[in-house]
Formats: C-alpha cells, sequence, structure tokens
C-alpha cells in the first residue's frame, strides 16, 4: 500500500486485520540508539508484545489508572520512534527516543506509520493511548471514545465526511491515515508544548522579547556555527554580543537594559549575524522580527530588521470590539498600497479614512486586505512574503495597521487578513530563505532540492513536517488574531498545499483519485488542519476562506468530521467561466444551462465564496470585466450628458447582470475586489522595469465614481443596491436554492434564492411582456431590484409599485402538473439585458409607503431559516430536467427537496 505521507511505496508493509503492522526487510535485528544496541523483535515477537501491553493497558483504563501518555506504547525497545532527530545521509537514522528532546529540537516530525529513511521496523497496534489533552471535541464516537482516564483511537474509523458523501469510503485509508495523524501531532504538541494555543505563542520566546529588565532574543538555527546580534545599537559589531546555542539549535542572548533604558532603542535597526559550516559569516533579518524597513532613497537596498517596542503612550489601544459573525460575508478585496488616487503607494490611515467610508456605504460587512505581511518586491502583489511577522512598511507601522482595523471594527466591518504559508521569497539578505545554508530538511524551514522550491513561483517550500516550522507558522496565525485583531485570513495558494505536484500541469477533472493518493502532501493538509482547529478555537467566530482551484472534497467541513477545518472556498471557476463567454462568443451564444451549471456546481454542504472579478483578473495582461465590455470606449462614452452607445449601453448593463446572478447563485458569500463595484477601467500593473516603474496602473480612480454626469455612479449605486439587498433579505445565507427556468430560446433565467425570486434576461433584443414566471408560495409580489432602474442608468421600463398576484399551477403536490414544476406563478415584464428580483409581501402587515426592497415583516419571516444556513451550503434545485447521477467528482451532489429538511436535521444535531 503507497505510503500517503512520502508519496513512495512502503516496502516490506503488510496488512494484519484492521491493524497496520511492519516488518523488517533485508534482515536488520538490531539498531544502535542513543548509544546503545538495541534489539528488534521479530514480526510474530512484536505483534504478541503489543498485544500484551494492550491488554494491559485496557485494564489499567478500566481501572482508571491509565495515564494517558501518547507514548505509553512506546516505551520499548520495539515501539516506533516518533522522532528523527539530526537524521544524517546514511541509511539508518539516529533516533531520538528521549522524551525531552522533543522539546524545541531540530525534528522532522513522524507520524508512526510513515516510511523511514532505512526502512526501520515499525510496530503499532490497531488501538492506541492518547494524551488526554488531545482533541475533546472530537464528534464522532466511533473515531475517539472517552474514558476518565485516556483518549482511545480506534482502526475503524467513521467519520462525519462519510455520512454526508458516502462515495468518500472509498478512500477511508486515507482519511484515516490524515485524521490519526493531526490527532497524534496535535497530541505530541499538547505534551510536549502544554497545549497548540501555547505552542502557538512562539512570537512571546522566539525573537525579540522583553523579560524583566533585559531584551532576550531567540533564533532557531541550526545550521550556525557562531551567531552575534547586530545593529544601530552596537554600530553593527556583533563581538560584543555573541549568542549561545543550546542542543537543538536555538541561539539565544540576554542584553540588559541600560541606565534605566532598553540597550536596543525602539525603531532601531539590527540583524542577526552568523557563520555556516563553511566559515562564512553572513547576515540576516531575523525570521521573527515584527517590522521591517528599507532605505526609502536607495534604489535596491537591502530590508533591515527593526526592533519595535514603543512605549505604552505610543501603542495604539483598540477602541472597538470584533463585529458580530454575519451569516453571509460580503468581502471587499482591497490592496492598501493602491488604494489611493495619486500615483504612488498609499498608506494605512489614509485607507481607513478615505477607503473604509466607502466600503460601509456600499454596504460590504468584511474586508480582505491583501499584501499585509513585509514583502520586498512590490510587484508580487504581497505574495512573495519576506518578513511573516511583520507589517508591510510600505503603507506604515504596526499602530497605523491596527488603526485601520479598529475603525473598521468601529464601522461594523470585519478584517480578513491574505496569509501567506504555501511558499516564501526566495530572497537570501532579507527573507527566511536566508537561514537555508545548504543544511538538511530537519534544520530547515523548507524542504531541499527540488521538493523544497516551486518552480512556477520561484519560491520556497516549508517542510510542514517540521516542529519548528510548524511552530512558525501556527505562531503567525495567532499573532495577527492577538495583536492586530484580525477576524480571519484567506489562506493563499491551497492547492499548492494540498499536493506534491502543486497543480502545476494539472486539470482537475473532479474524481476522487485525483485528491485522494500518494500526491496528496498529507503533511501540509495536517498542517492545514490543526491551523483552523487553532483560529477557532482562539476565536470561534473567526472567518477562514481556502484558495483552492482544485475542489478538494472535504476542504470546507470541521475537523472534527475529517475535514480540513476551512470554512469557506473560493469558486475559482466562475471568473473564468465569465471572461470565456466575454472573449469567445457572442451575446446570442452564451448558454443559459452553462451559466447556471458553472453558478452552481459545488460541493452539498461545502460553502463557496462566488466572485465575476478579483485581483487575478484585472492583473497585467488581462482586464477588468468592464474594460472587457467596453474596451477603449470608457475613455469617451462614459458621460451621463449624452445617451449611451450601443456598446456602452450593452457594457453597463451585462456589468450589473454578471455581478448580480455571480452573487445570488454562486456561492454562501460574496467578493469584489476594490474599484470593481463602479466598474474600474483597464488593469493593474505594479511599478516594474518594463513600465518604467510606473505607478499610473496601481491606484485606483474614485474621480471616476465620484463625478456626478458619468455613469461610473450607476454600476456603483447598482453594488451598493445588491449588498442592501441581501442585508435585508438574507438570501446568501439560504439554503434554498431553486432554478426553475432556463430557456435558451428565451436567453431567460429564473430561480429562487430564500424568498426571492429573480428573473435575468441575457437576450440583446427580446423584450418580453407578461413573461410567466414560477415560484413557489402563492401571494402578491413586488419589485426589490430592478437593474434597468434610472438611478442604476437604466431606462425605467419596469414598474416598481405594480402588485403581481400568482395563479395556482396544477396539482397541488404534483410537481409535474405545475408550471417549470413550481405550485405558482406570477407575470412580468422582463426587459432585455435586465435583472429584476420580486420578493412576497407580507400582506398582512404591508404598510403604506413601503420600500422598493421588502419590508420588515418579510426579514421577519425568514429570520429562522437564516439561523439554519448560517451554519450550511445551499442544495440546488435545476427543476425540468434529469437529475444527475452522485459519482465519484468535485461536483455538487444532485439532491431532491427532502435533502434541505435533512440538511437542517444534520445541523441540529451537529451543534
Amino acid at each position: 500500500m503507497p505510503c500517503l505521507m512520502t508519496g513512495q511505496a512502503v516496502a516490506g508493509r503488510a496488512h494484519v486485520g484492521k491493524s497496520y503492522t511492519f516488518h523488517c526487510p533485508g534482515g536488520l535485528r538490531s539498531l544502535k540508539v542513543c548509544g546503545r544496541r538495541v534489539a528488534l523483535p521479530s514480526k510474530s515477537e512484536a505483534e504478541r508484545t503489543l498485544k500484551e501491553k494492550r491488554k494491559t493497558l485496557e485494564a489499567s483504563a478500566e481501572a482508571g489508572q491509565t495515564k494517558g501518555s501518547m507514548l505509553a506504547l512506546c516505551s520499548s525497545s520495539s515501539a516506533p520512534p516518533l522522532f528523527f532527530h539530526r537524521a544524517s545521509s546514511s541509511r539508518t537514522p539516529k533516533v531520538s527516543i528521549n522524551h525531552r528532546c522533543a522539546k524545541h529540537q531540530s525534528t522532522l516530525l513522524v507520524n508512526a506509520s510513515a516510511s523511514f529513511p532505512g526502512r526501520l521496523p515499525l510496530f503499532y497496534s490497531q488501538r492506541w493511548s492518547m494524551n488526554n489533552k488531545a482533541e475533546q471535541q472530537f464528534a464522532i464516537s466511533s473515531v475517539v471514545k472517552e474514558t476518565q482516564a485516556s483518549t482511545t483511537i480506534e482502526e475503524d474509523v467513521q467519520l462525519g465526511v462519510f455520512e454526508i458523501d458516502p462515495s468518500l469510503e472509498k478512500f477511508k485509508d486515507h482519511f484515516s491515515y490524515r485524521t490519526k495523524k493531526y490527532i497524534e501531532t496535535k497530541s505530541m504538541i499538547e505534551k510536549y508544548e502544554g497545549s497548540l494555543e501555547e505552542f502557538a505563542q512562539g512570537y512571546l520566546k522566539f525573537g525579540f522579547n522583553r523579560e524583566q529588565d533585559s531584551i532576550v532574543y531567540r533564533e532557531w538555527a541550526p545550521a550556525a556555527q557562531e551567531a552575534q546580534v547586530i545593529g544601530d545599537f552596537n554600530g553593527w559589531d556583533g563581538s560584543n554580543h555573541k549568542m549561545e546555542r543550546n542542543e537543538f539549535g536555538v541561539w539565544t542572548i540576554t542584553i540588559p537594559d541600560s541606565g534605566g533604558s532598553p540597550s536596543i532603542p525602539h525603531n532601531s535597526r539590527i540583524k542577526f549575524r552568523f557563520k555556516h559550516g563553511n566559515g562564512v559569516w553572513v547576515d540576516r533579518i531575523p525570521a521573527w522580527i515584527k517590522f521591517a524597513t528599507v532605505a526609502p532613497t536607495q534604489f535596491g537596498a537591502p530590508y533591515d530588521g527593526v526592533y519595535w517596542d514603543p512605549q505604552s503612550s505610543e501603542r495604539y489601544i483598540f477602541k472597538h470590539p470584533r463585529p458580530p459573525k454575519s451569516a453571509a460575508p460580503r468581502i471587499y478585496e482591497a490592496h492598501v498600497g493602491m488604494c489611493g488616487q495619486e500615483p504612488r503607494v498609499s498608506t494605512y490611515r489614509e485607507f481607513a479614512d478615505n477607503v473604509l467610508p466607502r466600503i460601509s456605504e456600499n454596504n460590504y460587512n468584511t474586508i480582505q486586505l491583501m499584501a499585509i505581511m513585509e514583502h520586498s518586491y512590490y510587484g508580487s502583489f504581497g505574495y512573495h512574503v519576506t518578513n511573516f511577522f511583520a507589517v508591510s512598511s510600505r503603507s506604515g507601522t504596526p499602530e497605523d495597521l491596527k488603526y485601520l482595523i479598529d475603525k473598521a471594527h468601529g464601522l461594523g466591518i470585519r478584517v480578513l487578513m491574505d496569509v501567506v504559508h504555501s511558499h516564501a521569497s526566495n530572497n537570501v539578505t532579507d527573507g527566511l530563505n536566508g537561514f537555508d545554508v545548504g543544511q538538511g530538511t530537519q534544520d530547515s524551514y523548507f524542504h531541499t532540492g527540488e521538493k523544497g522550491s516551486h518552480k512556477l513561483w520561484d519560491s520556497r517550500l516549508f517542510n510542514y513536517a517540521n516542529w519548528e516550522v510548524l511552530r512558525f507558522l501556527l505562531s503567525n496565525l495567532r499573532w495577527w488574531l492577538d495583536e492586530f485583531m484580525f477576524d480571519g485570513f484567506r489562506f493563499d495558494g491551497v492547492t499548492s498545499m494540498l499536493y506534491h505536484h502543486h497543480g502545476i500541469n494539472m486539470v482537475f477533472t473532479g474524481n476522487y483519485s485525483e485528491y485522494f493518493s500518494e500526491a496528496t502532501d498529507v503533511d501540509a493538509v495536517v498542517y492545514m488542519m490543526l491551523a483552523n482547529h487553532l483560529v477557532h478555537k482562539l476565536l470561534p467566530d473567526a472567518t477562514v476562506v481556502a484558495e483552492d482551484v482544485s475542489g478538494m472534497p472535504a476542504l470546507c467541513r470541521p475537523v472534527y468530521e475529517g475535514g480540513v477545518g476551512f470554512d469557506y472556498r473560493l469558486a475559482m471557476s466562475i471568473p473564468d467561466k465569465w471572461i470565456d463567454f466575454l472573449k469567445n462568443q457572442r451575446d446570442i451564444e452564451w448558454s443559459m444551462k452553462d451559466i447556471v451549471w458553472s453558478l452552481t456546481n459545488r460541493r452539498y454542504t461545502e460553502k463557496c465564496i462566488a466572485y465575476a472579478e478579483s485581483h487575478d483578473q484585472a492583473i497585467v495582461g488581462d482586464k477588468t470585466i468592464s474594460f472587457l465590455l467596453m474596451d477603449k470606449e470608457m475613455y469617451s462614452g462614459m458621460s451621463d450628458l449624452k445617451p449611451a452607445s450601443p456598446l456602452i449601453d450593452r457594457g453597463t448593463s451585462l456589468h450589473k447582470m454578471i455581478h448580480l446572478i455571480t452573487m445570488a447563485l454562486g456561492g454562501e458569500g460574496y467578493l469584489n475586489f476594490m474599484g470593481n463595484e463602479f466598474g474600474h477601467p483597464e488593469w493593474i500593473d505594479f511599478p516594474r522595469e518594463g513600465n518604467d516603474w510606473s505607478y499610473d496602473k496601481c491606484r485606483r480612480q474614485w474621480n471616476l465614481v465620484d463625478t456626478d454626469h458619468l455613469r461610473y455612479k450607476h454600476m456603483n449605486a447598482f453594488d451598493r443596491a445588491m449588498n442592501l439587498l441581501d442585508d435585508r433579505f438574507h438570501f446568501l445565507a439560504s439554503a434554498k436554492q431553486v432554478v426553475s427556468s432556463t430557456s435558451e430560446e428565451d436567453k431567460v433565467i429564473v430561480f429562487e434564492r430564500g424568498d426571492l425570486i429573480f428573473v435575468f434576461n441575457f437576450h440583446p433584443e427580446n423584450t418580453y411582456n407578461g413573461y410567466k414566471v414560477g415560484c413557489d408560495l402563492p401571494g402578491k409580489y413586488k419589485v426589490a431590484l430592478d437593474s434597468d432602474a434610472s438611478e442604476f442608468g437604466g431606462q425605467g421600463r419596469v414598474g416598481q409599485d405594480v402588485d403581481h398576484f400568482t395563479t395556482p399551477e396544477g396539482i397541488p403536490g404534483v410537481p409535474e402538473t405545475n408550471f417549470n414544476n413550481r405550485p405558482n406563478s406570477f407575470q412580468v415584464l422582463s426587459p432585455a439585458r435586465t435583472c429584476v428580483v420580486y420578493y412576497k409581501v407580507d400582506e398582512t402587515a404591508e404598510q403604506p409607503g413601503e420600500e422598493t426592497i421588502g419590508s420588515e415583516s418579510t426579514l421577519s419571516s425568514i429570520s429562522v431559516q437564516s439561523e439554519v444556513d448560517e451554519t450550511t451550503a445551499v442544495t440546488t434545485l435545476v427543476l425540468g430536467e434529469e437529475t444527475e447521477e452522485t459519482t465519484e467528482t468535485g461536483a455538487m451532489l444532485a439532491l431532491d427537496d427532502s435533502n434541505i429538511d435533512k440538511n437542517a436535521d444534520f445541523l441540529s444535531n451537529e451543534n
């Protein structure tokens, strides 16, 4: 059977019942451990020994005597070693079984069922005991059985993901393997570090910290032979500030205060100097540095670490609590540096004072900040991170960023951070890569050789099995949550993390074998499981989004079900479909069924963030949707003082339709990139040598939407109304999503989301008067949102105050006798290239002068549904078509009406 950890076949592995055993190839009968020769038992001897040991442990557990040590079965010479300790290049690695050696050592964390270099014979029984600090809320009782003294994991794993998608049972071995490895790793962290939460406070120990009347600096650099700390405080001469190394490769120095003040002044430059194996001294920015800067007047100057420890009077104090988690995130993706109108890098405070009010006015409830982590190359869009704990100094100081986040919270807006843990910049002088001087992977943050480099991104790849890498990355997440009050994360490059091939040259067809095979990087999966568990433990209301293009099943299911634990994934195929339509097909050729399929093709109970365009679609070489639609005519034809040309009329109309149908049908959340809400023209191009270092395309032209006679204001007003519609009716969070009509002849799509009826007419010419629309509930309907309204730049052809009364269709409860399988219908006016949304009027509470976008009584009537929907993904019913068979694909499972109720039952049981 293939070993999922290494991607290599495990020689000598055999299956005995439901337990894994390993027998020794090549006749190896002993191993030298900690200076002594340890005899290795034969297969039969080991099985007999472990069987007796298991009976003893179970008897102790029943008597309440078991201590619950994870290493209970690892105390004898026949037990598997759990760590590599300074693995050599020889066939047989040196192994540490000293429990104290686990803390802070340079290790490669290994699962007991993994393949070792040298093919060591490993044994463990069908059942083993774990530390009682382990996953206390692991929900599936057949996976983890709690006793007063210990937690026992059985080989026969039954995870919640199998109940949701029985097709995953075929890959039960994979899920069992990674779940056990997750629990095992977490338990080891709890055993040696106290808890996962404590482990993730590495920034309180590593880097520069105040301890009593001194500054203590620690750095993990096992490849260093000698080390010093240098900086402005000692004239960059470290001869008097030499560091000491412990047995685990951690260098330490304590620098006492001088004259009652810190010897290293706040905001002064500082670096780590060390000598590696070939005798060369090198200077590096400390890995845990909290701020880094570059000389602004010196072109190409290297970055310097900065000791950041302002006095209490200079520290920013948060004034506002975190806003409560919304039922559905409406995300405004933003880049602080390019948020200003002037061709330069903008600041955190400028974003807070000038852009946040715009975001709030347009009814977004969440912002996603890009490029926050320090990156020396501005043109990388923030994705080649050099200093993981430092804010990007181009836009200000850490206190300035806190001001931004606090102001957003004051406006009721949650803030997510675009975190990059999928790779790191390969910069040597100012990046984490500078600590790699040719040592083995066990002493490095990264894998060695080709495995340690991403050939397309020109960056380094983390070794997620390394103890110190786990500490570094998990601490990084907690740092941003605790210190800066972020409300969650968008994990970048998740596809690259999930697979050893990193998604390069891969076309994911949806076959499950593409997701669960030797190609899966289980170490990275386990890291993300730990990360999601940690984030939600620290902040239960956190929102964590995965940027994954592969569609891996269970990525967005809770860890306790066997999932990876993300709350949402980005629906990355949707913008690609719109670009394909706009570039390659005439409007009349657009397929309504293709649009619906692309928007609804997602996994049942795994929530998605839908978007028509993000920063990716506007990067240099491509264009925003508005510029694809209207191109150079945007330079001359956007004036509202003259009639719109056919090209401008088409462009503004389709811009509104594309964004609304994406929002309404594409997911359980919505995202828009800064400026696209008003149809920002052109593209994004960061200053670089190829454009003479110009900032012209690396800014936002807010003057376009602020100029009253330009049509940009109409698209912006429609974006505001879209978000307000969800704010009032909560349709994004609704599990009711029914597509009743996809007419290729009429080019009309009709669907229900929540209690709203959406009618999209994509026909370039045909207007339909008295168009029959199916619906679920009988009664009176009115317009809630109309893209053709004059305030949105339309012609105002649809009456806003017209009452639409339903007519019953066919026999109640017999769908085949209904209209488009809906029991009721009403007739509407549907102009060409428009979208109109209707809501059902609560006639018992209807008051004169009610607003177009619903009534408060309508909101209250769906409040119960919204509470259920907050934890689920939608089930889309495409009526009038044959139901897709459930197959091994990453697509949404086709379900009937009953599954909506089943979903609610499942959630109530889950909670």
